[in-house]
């Protein structure tokens, strides 16, 4: 049975499905669905495991989950970093008759996966894809956690976007920041900029506008002189998405001119990024941001999936083709 994430969102009761898996590469919806589950199953004992922990020791499972007596309350169960080798598992549990609950958590399923396609033909078991977040979604958590709050002017929700990274995690981070700092429930944006220190990835922001207005001399001085920390990396790749997606929705506009799709799209972009952006919508079109996007794909796959890797590098070369496309 498959369920829609923002529906869930609203309403983790209208899940019915007794085992449920979460995939998708949104780590903090999934966190957040974690808690949502935890507070609508406040008074059960809530078990973790990891499917390496699950399938090293089975016996010991087994038991957890089926031994249940008078004085307990129900158990839901957790389990981690799932691929395909617990699906057997899955497929013995599913017909059992008991009250207990187990949700799955993976990382992204490709079409191939057996344990995906086995939950989605399933009219019994659940399954929730976790999609990255985009900004209409951030948009959406940052009204309802600052619904009271003044000042929520749409250049100061544009600024906590575009800090966010489109990271979930990072976004609650930032408002748990601003619910503390504005006691009196007005946001000041002077004051906004200060808290969520925006100054410290200047450097990074100007050696990323440097490279995608093709500007080789200044790119070149930048890549020597800006400190890539291996840490942010995926920070990094994740603000070169952002860019070249807004890029490629103002490029692709055929109502008016560049300027007239720069004032209008939503969210507005800030008023610091205008003159840079205008740059470079006159380097960049359709084709070649798609073609951009290939190559950042295939960074973030390789940063996300080893850990052995010069990943300051891969950011530093990433830059370097970015300059020598915008010029091609």
């Amino acid at each position: 049975m498959n369920y829609k994430s923002y529906i869930i969102e609203n309403d983790i009761d209208s899940i019915k499905s007794k085992i449920v898996l979460f995939y998708g590469e949104n780590l903090g919806l999934k966190d957040s669905f974690k808690k949502k589950i935890k507070l609508n199953n406040h008074k059960a004992i809530v078990k973790h495991y990891t499917q390496e922990e699950v399938l090293k020791n089975l016996d010991k499972f087994f038991e957890e989950f089926f031994n249940i007596s008078l004085f307990d309350e129900h158990k839901i169960f957790f389990v981690d970093q799932v691929n395909d080798k617990i699906l057997d598992l899955i497929q013995d549990l599913e017909n059992k008759k008991d009250d207990q609950k187990i949700y799955l958590f993976a990382e992204l399923l490709d079409k191939r996966s057996k344990i995906r396609n086995y939950f989605e033909k399933s009219k019994i078991l659940g399954i929730v894809p976790c999609y990255s977040d985009n900004e209409l979604s951030l948009k959406k958590i940052i009204l309802d956690r600052l619904k009271n709050f003044g000042g929520l002017s749409a250049e100061n929700i544009n600024i906590i976007i575009d800090n966010s990274n489109l990271d979930r995690i990072k976004l609650n981070n930032e408002l748990d920041k601003i619910e503390t700092y504005f006691v009196n429930k007005k946001i000041i944006s002077s004051e906004l900029l200060k808290l969520l220190n925006l100054n410290e990835n200047d450097d990074f922001n100007l050696l990323k506008d440097a490279a995608l207005s093709g500007n080789n001399r200044i790119t070149n001085k930048l890549l020597t002189s800006t400190i890539i920390e291996n840490e942010k990396t995926l920070f990094y790749i994740n603000n070169i998405n952002q860019r070249l997606n807004k890029l490629k929705e103002l490029v692709s506009n055929d109502i008016g001119t560049i300027q007239h799709a720069i004032d209008t799209i939503k969210p507005p972009i800030f008023w610091k990024d205008k003159p840079s952006i205008i740059e470079q919508t006159k380097k960049w079109n359709f084709k070649k941001i798609t073609n951009a996007q290939k190559k950042t794909f295939d960074i973030e796959i390789k940063l996300k999936s080893s850990s052995n890797l010069n990943k300051d590098i891969l950011i530093k070369k990433i830059l370097i083709d970015i300059c020598s496309m915008a010029n091609a």
